[in-house]
């Protein structure tokens, strides 16, 4: 009874075991159904997932002859299909900002030099005017500009005009550039332009200048000249703008000659000049100018000497004044000084004789002039004169002459 009391238990527990295994089985297939069919579903859902199979696995053990890890996720990440992003494309994360760059190094730029650099604007103003009804004006801006190589360009141009009894009155435009520069120890100027005229042809003019110095300048400190000597050549050509007749008559002149000029110590200069001239109506010309002058301090003594002879006398035929003999001489005593800081004068006084075919006459001459300095970069002068100096024959009649000049001087 015993006996069969343990075959039947022996027999039991060996069918509860059986069983138990079966059913351990049968839960292991279904997971591995359910693991199978999820796999399935997840490589559907992301094609871009590679799961090996197990014959890739056994390959890869053949050639490697070493056991390998299956890198397989049982647990794959989830699907964000309810992610902000996927339900309005605005809401979308920006993508990350790149690294900045790195900032280039400044390059060196050289700065562009001009060519030409406006250094200055001169404007000439004279009026003469006599007792015979003769009227010239000039009004004559001159614009200077500095090259790079330090010469100079320079641009004129203006209105004149020319008044004078039975002749109808004529206007003049001239225009003129000119260039400036060092050759050596020389200072050379060259221009050249034209003249326009309102009832005349217009006219070529032209002029040059080469200024040496023939014994070196000694300066001083404050800028003035001690001594030396400058030898100078010049040459010019153009119309004659003695009067309107002389215009309307369209009279040209070529005129050359030296000038010297010695400093020959602080107080005391020697100028002298000579100009010969030839007439495009045949005649010619011979004209000298010297001047010596010492200062005493604010005051200073001059005497003049001027000579003028023509050829011919053409006065009446072709209008300017053409003597055969003209001399004149005269002591000068003048005065210059600041009256303010911003106000400079000078007064002269000219008294002497000049000669006219032969005949002599009293040569007397007032001047006046003042600098105003209106600015560091802007003066202007205004000056008047009044002479009895002929500039015409006028027979047995006395002749006065009056010139208002003026200058504006702008510097850049």
């Amino acid at each position: 009874m015993t006996g069969s009391f343990r075959d039947y238990l022996s027999v039991s527990r060996h069918s509860l075991d059986t069983k138990l295994v079966l059913r351990c089985i049968q839960i292991q297939a279904i997971a591995v159904g359910i693991w199978m069919l999820l796999g399935a579903k997840l490589q559907a859902a992301q094609p871009h997932k590679h799961w090996n199979s197990s014959l890739e696995l056994t390959q890869e053990k053949s050639r490697n002859q070493e056991p390998v890890a299956v890198p397989y996720q049982l647990e794959p990440k989830p699907i964000l299909i309810a992610a902000p992003e996927n339900f309005n494309p605005g809401l979308r994360l920006p993508p990350p900002t790149p690294p900045a760059l790195p900032k280039p190094l400044p390059t060196y730029v050289e700065p562009i030099e001009a060519i030409a650099v406006l250094e200055s604007i001169q404007t000439d103003f004279r009026n003469d005017t006599d007792n015979f009804g003769q009227n010239n004006l000039f009004i004559e801006p001159t614009a200077q500009f500095r090259l790079s190589n330090g010469n100079k360009i320079l641009f004129k141009t203006g209105f004149n005009f020319f008044e004078q009894g039975n002749v109808d009155s004529i206007t003049n435009i001239p225009f003129q550039i000119g260039w400036e520069g060092k050759i050596g120890q020389a200072t050379l100027q060259t221009a050249a332009g034209v003249d326009l005229f309102n009832r005349l042809p217009t006219a070529i003019n032209l002029n040059a200048k080469v200024e040496a110095p023939i014994l070196p300048p000694k300066v001083s400190s404050s800028g003035r000249l001690l001594s030396g000597l400058i030898l100078s050549a010049n040459l010019d050509q153009g119309p004659y703008k003695s009067n309107a007749r002389t215009l309307e008559n369209q009279i040209t002149a070529w005129r050359f000659g030296p000038d010297l000029y010695w400093q020959i110590d602080r107080d005391t200069s020697l100028f002298s000049s000579l100009r010969l001239g030839n007439y495009n109506d045949g005649n010619s010309e011979i004209q000298s100018f010297s001047r010596l002058e010492r200062k005493f301090g604010q005051f200073s003594l001059a005497a003049n000497l001027f000579t003028w002879s023509y050829d011919r006398d053409l006065e009446r035929t072709s209008g300017y004044f053409s003597p055969s003999d003209f001399l004149v001489y005269n002591a000068e005593v003048a005065w210059e000084g600041d009256i303010f800081d911003f106000l400079r004068c000078r007064l002269s006084a000219n008294l002497g004789r000049q000669r006219l075919k032969g005949e002599f006459d009293n040569a007397n001459t007032y001047q006046s002039r003042c600098t105003v300095k209106l600015s560091p970069n802007v003066e202007a002068d205004l000056g008047y004169s009044f002479s009895n100096v002929r500039n015409q024959d006028t027979g047995a009649s006395a002749y006065d002459g009056n010139s208002l000049t003026g200058q504006l001087r702008i510097k850049f």
